[in-house]
């Protein structure tokens, strides 16, 4: 059936095209300096029973060590939280954290644009659930307000309402409206849990993330930041709490059933939080990078572009043929750029997602454009459905 639908995934191979498709914004895991304070850092641990190789086991057995431990309060107190629970991905994080949260009697409410793992989290709690429209802050409170009202014959109220948001959508890479959210949730006594993988490194002074940089912290319930997109490393930490992270040390089984993540990981987690407080020009000039990307969108006049302030910049191509075909030629012409297909994104709104890094320079960029006007100069206009 996939395969009929041109839907068959298959491991891509190696390339040697200039990267505008991966998560490495800030150049972290191609890194000789981030590399050089990992070799120090393990040079200078000396934990016995400690190779750098695996960790033996989960946290809750013979996985855990005293690193682990002032990893978290390291990164708590960065992103100015009182604590955090390391979990292996962004992935298990958020199924971790929303499938055991949200109980029985409790309501979800989730933006239609989150990403999958927030999808499962919610399906594997035993909650209510309902997403809410894409940024929509009036659709959000009419939510809020029926289940805090709850006026449907025989229906008992909400223990709990969560409301779960992305601080950066990873497909339409825009900002959600968290300063109106916040303020919801405060009116309707709800707790706010905010993904913010795409933001971790790239906003706020130092790359706390968006939560940090609008000063919202004491008005969010969890923030789930991850290692593996700007950062160059792996895994991800809910923050919240003390009391939040013993129930997810207690509650969690997407934390409780699974190996801990291994001595080097957390040494590359905790080097990149360091080189990360050191490289404000670079993050300047990313800055300008991206502003120069959404200029020439405007000065060439290409349909289809999402208006973006973020790293990702989408470029709409209704139909999987038809955005596929495009994404090869750009390919072809030494850009790495993906199509993403429905349905991980709605029908009609297919789109080739490109990621822009510290490490792409104006060059490449023209090139890029240049590109992708070539091969989409003769597509029926109503082909593109961007904004």
């Amino acid at each position: 059936m996939r395969r009929e639908e041109g839907l068959f995934r298959k491991l891509p191979a190696d390339n040697d095209r200039i990267d505008f498709s991966s998560n490495d914004y800030l150049g972290f895991a191609r890194s000789p300096e981030l590399k050089k304070l990992v070799d120090a850092e393990l040079d200078s641990l000396s934990i016995p029973g400690k190779t750098g190789f695996g960790s033996t086991g989960s946290r809750l057995l013979t996985g855990d060590s005293r690193y682990a431990a002032e990893l978290e309060r390291f990164i708590a107190g960065y992103h100015r939280a009182d604590a955090g629970l390391i979990f292996n991905s962004g992935y298990a994080a958020n199924i971790g954290l929303l499938s055991s949260v949200a109980r029985k009697g409790d309501v979800v409410l989730y933006d239609e644009l989150s990403h999958a793992s927030i999808y499962d989290g919610v399906r594997l709690s035993k909650a209510e659930s309902f997403p809410f429209k894409h940024n929509d802050v009036a659709h959000l409170e009419e939510r809020l307000k029926f289940f805090r009202s709850r006026s449907a014959p025989g229906a008992a109220l909400p223990q709990e309402i969560f409301v779960v948001v992305e601080s950066v959508y990873s497909m339409d890479g825009d900002f959600a409206p968290l300063i109106e959210i916040a303020s919801l949730c405060e009116d309707y006594q709800a707790n706010l849990i905010v993904d913010e993988a795409h933001a971790t490194g790239i906003f706020g002074n130092k790359g706390e993330g968006k939560v940090a940089e609008l000063g919202l912290e004491d008005s969010v319930f969890a923030r789930v930041h991850t290692f593996g997109k700007a950062l160059g490393g792996h895994g991800a930490i809910v923050l919240g709490g003390e009391a939040l992270k013993d129930y997810l040390v207690n509650f969690s089984r997407a934390f409780i059933y699974t190996t801990a993540l291994p001595l080097h990981a957390l040494v590359v987690i905790k080097s990149a939080y360091i080189l990360l407080q050191s490289i404000s020009n670079n993050m300047f000039n990313f800055n300008n990078l991206i502003h120069s990307f959404i200029d020439n969108v405007d000065i060439q006049k290409m349909p289809g572009f999402l208006k973006s302030y973020s790293p990702i910049q989408s470029l709409v191509i209704a139909g999987n043929e038809q955005v596929k075909e495009v994404a090869v030629r750009v390919q072809a012409d030494g850009y790495d750029v993906r199509p993403i297909l429905s349905p991980t994104v709605p029908r009609g709104k297919e789109r080739i997602r490109i990621c822009l890094h510290a490490f792409n320079t104006e060059e490449e960029i023209k090139g890029l454009f240049h590109s992708v006007k070539r091969h989409t100069a003769k597509l029926p206009e109503n082909i593109f459905a961007g904004s």
